[in-house]
């Protein structure tokens, strides 16, 4: 089955690094179009960033704009998002997902990794 495994969430200081992890397994990781999303407490759940299947083509929100990669490996089948200069509005429980393994759309979510950023 489908299995999507977070890793390195924290607590950092303002300004700050993180990375991301996500271990994908039971899909054809190679073809599959990868998400980073966040939701912090009393708010909704926000797309982070996107990365094609090839890696080629990549999208962020505007808050996160120069301060996070995302990137992936197809040959270890995972995902990370690469956090910088992190500030106290990135406090948020950390999603991987995946929404399309090629052209089938599809809504699987990893259990979330929590970010705190507090000094």
């Amino acid at each position: 089955q489908v299995q999507l495994v977070e890793s390195g969430g924290g607590l950092v200081q303002p300004g700050g690094s993180l990375r991301l992890s996500c271990a994908a397994s039971g899909f054809t990781f190679s073809i599959a179009a990868m998400n980073w999303y966040r939701q912090a407490p009393g708010k909704e759940r926000e797309l982070v960033a996107s990365i094609s299947s090839t890696g080629g083509t990549t999208n962020y929100a505007d808050s996160v704009k120069g301060r996070f990669t995302i990137s992936r490996d197809n040959a270890k089948n995972t995902v990370s998002l690469q956090m910088n200069s992190l500030r106290p509005d990135d406090t948020a429980v950390y999603y991987c997902n995946v929404a399309r393994i090629g052209i089938i759309r599809v809504a699987y979510w990893g259990q979330g990794t929590q970010v705190t950023v507090s000094s």
